[in-house]
């Protein structure tokens, strides 16, 4: 896919979200002043947008201290949206780098049933192999024997090998095998998939501590990465998952998925203001290249409404 041809799809995935916030923000422009109740009227559509208080009122400080002369128009209110999302953003984009040594590099991916996950865990793995990555997975959400058996269709898809065993098996020990597999052959990356059930937060917990200590018998540096699938169609929610999932699991950076066809890409602002978490990558498609590296001013004027 082109350069051209994925800022088109960025654009196209975020237009819902950005124009969710132009709804909000209809009947605000063409206002000879910004007064006190036209800025909290910004405000408020901003929130709406699921951008989240802080940036909202981040915003709103901003235009507070603009002037006009020309008077309050759309595209005005807009770049300046965009201006002060990318400051949020910029600071968090940071692409998933493979320098771990001694190899492998280890990196877990957690998130719960139906973010994606299983489907971005193949699209990383994919990125990694056009980098010239040597790539293994390893099946270690063995609650489902559907998600084994999706990943072992993935991992068969994008060519590379898989580390599996029977459901309801023990995780660490598939953990455990994939450390010893990659090391042995000098493959670069294992990308481990986990659990996703968050009805008992102890068992995942529980579940993520063993794999945890079981590396570091075999690597006291690993897992060198958490990475929290979220998505995006949940909207404010998603906030919610990574409270949960920086207590139980650790987390160290997000990739953000289905940004493409949701009002609520916003919410991407909101996780970067809220947590300050890296974000390595978004997804906009369901396609093998859909998922790539965040790029926080194309994101933001994106969001915005407004042309790369």
């Amino acid at each position: 896919m082109s350069e051209a041809s994925w800022l088109d799809r960025l654009q196209a995935g975020f237009r819902k979200t950005s124009e969710r916030l132009g709804d909000n923000l209809t009947g605000l422009f063409n206002r000879a002043a910004l007064d006190e109740q036209t800025l909290d009227e910004i405000e408020e559509a901003l929130i709406a947008s699921d951008l989240g208080p802080a940036t909202a009122g981040r915003i709103r400080v901003r235009l507070a201290g603009e002037t006009f002369p020309l008077g309050l128009t759309e595209t005005a209110v807009r770049e300046i949206v965009a201006e002060e999302i990318e400051k949020i953003l910029a600071p968090v984009a940071q692409p998933l780098e493979i320098d771990a040594f001694p190899r492998p590099q280890v990196i877990l991916i957690v998130g719960v049933n139906g973010s994606g996950k299983t489907t971005t865990i193949a699209k990383l793995g994919h990125l990694f192999l056009e980098q010239d990555y040597g790539v293994l997975l390893a099946a270690g959400d063995t609650f489902r024997a559907a998600a084994i058996g999706q990943l072992k269709v993935w991992a068969d898809r994008i060519g590379v090998p898989i580390i599996s065993g029977p459901e309801g098996g023990d995780s660490s020990a598939i953990v455990f095998d994939g450390v010893k597999k990659a090391t042995a052959e000098g493959i670069d990356t294992l990308i481990v998939d986990t659990a996703g059930r968050l009805q008992n937060k102890k068992d995942l917990m529980d579940e993520l501590a063993k794999i945890r200590r079981v590396l570091g018998r075999l690597n006291p540096a690993a897992p060198h990465d958490v990475v929290l699938v979220l998505d995006a169609t949940t909207g404010q929610n998603a906030l919610s998952q990574i409270e949960v999932f920086k207590e139980v699991a650790g987390v160290t950076g997000l990739i953000m998925t289905k940004l493409d066809g949701t009002a609520r890409g916003g919410v991407l602002v909101a996780a970067a203001e809220r947590y300050g978490l890296p974000i390595h990558a978004i997804g906009i498609g369901e396609g093998m290249n859909d998922l790539r590296p965040f790029d926080p001013r194309v994101t933001a004027r994106a969001i915005a409404g407004l042309p790369a």
